[in-house]
């Protein structure tokens, strides 16, 4: 047993009185390329980490389901029978909605037993690594287990999307929950996100002595802000003058026509939904044509579209993707749904601790709160542990 799942059995005890009846864990994700394309029916390239979420799970004789967690003194209670999406909110709203969102895909909530949940995790909150959908993963298999239910891994992800767009009220895509479901040890998963058809990558970081570093800016962010679904109904006014059913269908080469039909900010939005797609399609072949060392191009391209085009960069991630690459990345950008949270670089091994420690040098000399940096390494999904 880990660091982590000795925590949450022992926070688990403390809360409820008794151990639990087992261990789930999910990881959160970093996505190496595809930012806001998945909502747009397009694809994704994320890849699981080594950071998980623990839901430590008791079945109950009743049918009252509690939920409490490491980071909320607070015990939730409510009768699974009663669980209503928009009467849910804070924390709690992330497994209270996976087991509202179970009962909309079939699970006979008046009849299942209550359950226990101590939540426990170290994947970073709101550094953009899907702290999220690690809860919402980690009590999807967990529930499915115990209420005997037989869903597999991509109907799981609709499930944790619904509870996420309803009971959270955050109008995310799909990707961050598939990766959290379905990735796999040394890989990244290639996700088009209208088919949910997935195809696992390798990454061969290792095998070229490359890092993926993870510079969260401390800037935190919050999906249901705004912003994010501000840019969401940009693409799909977007979608819609163009005619098409989502950006999905639109092209690179519908850009001309697509300049003269939309405002500037429209356009640009689309430009970026559309562009970056085509970029998750060249990062998936040149990783297989040439490896890892030749996706860095496009990892910069993104994250200038990111900035420029969607304008969801903030300037600790540019100052945190400049200067990483003035210090020997291969390649870096700003990684999830943006308004704050992390950069990724993806750097040579032996050059990891000085782009770290230029990175946290230019913070400092731009009197911005010093970064947390710190490598990930692409993991399996969710799980039972124990």
């Amino acid at each position: 047993m880990t660091d982590l799942q000795r925590t949450a059995t022992s926070g688990f005890e403390n809360a409820f009185g008794s151990e639990p009846h087992g261990l789930w864990t999910a990881p959160g994700r970093v996505n190496i390329i595809g930012e806001h394309t998945d909502y747009n029916d397009g694809f994704v390239f994320p890849m699981a980490i080594d950071r998980r979420t623990v839901a430590a799970v008791r079945r109950r004789d009743d049918d009252r389901i509690r939920v409490s967690s490491s980071f909320s003194p607070e015990i939730v209670e409510v009768s699974v029978r009663a669980l209503d999406p928009d009467a849910l909110h804070g924390w709690s709203a992330y497994p209270l909605g996976v087991a509202w969102a179970l009962g909309q895909f079939g699970a006979p909530l008046q009849e299942v037993p209550g359950v226990d949940i101590y939540i426990h995790s170290d994947v970073p909150v709101g550094a953009g690594l899907s702290s999220s959908a690690a809860i919402e993963a980690s009590v999807a298999v967990a529930l499915t287990e115990i209420w005997h239910l037989d869903h597999d891994r991509r109907t799981l992800a609709k499930i944790c999307q619904l509870a996420e767009n309803r009971a959270v009220g955050a109008p995310t895509g799909i990707m961050d929950q598939s990766a959290s479901l379905l990735g796999q040890r040394d890989c990244g998963v290639f996700l088009d996100c209208r088919s949910l058809e997935t195809d696992v990558i390798p990454l061969d970081f290792e095998e070229h002595d490359l890092e993926l570093l993870v510079i969260d800016t401390r800037v935190e962010h919050a999906h249901v802000s705004g912003g994010y679904a501000a840019r969401r109904a940009s693409c799909e006014a977007g979608a819609a003058a163009l005619g098409a059913d989502s950006l999905r269908d639109v092209t690179v080469g519908d850009l001309d026509r697509a300049r003269e039909l939309l405002d500037d900010e429209t356009f640009r939005r689309v430009r970026h939904v559309v562009t970056e797609n085509q970029r998750v399609l060249d990062t998936v072949r040149t990783l297989r044509e040439h490896g890892p060392t030749s996706i860095g191009e496009l990892l910069v391209a993104s994250h200038a579209s990111m900035r420029d085009d969607f304008e969801i960069s903030v300037p600790e991630l540019d100052l945190a993707v400049e200067t990483s690459m003035a210090a020997g990345a291969i390649g870096s950008r700003m990684t999830g749904g943006g308004f704050g949270g992390a950069a990724i670089a993806l750097v040579p091994v032996a050059l990891a601790s000085s782009v770290a420690e230029a990175v946290t040098a230019a913070f400092a000399e731009a009197s911005f709160t010093a970064p947390t940096i710190f490598p990930v390494r692409p993991a399996a999904g969710a799980t039972r542990e124990s």
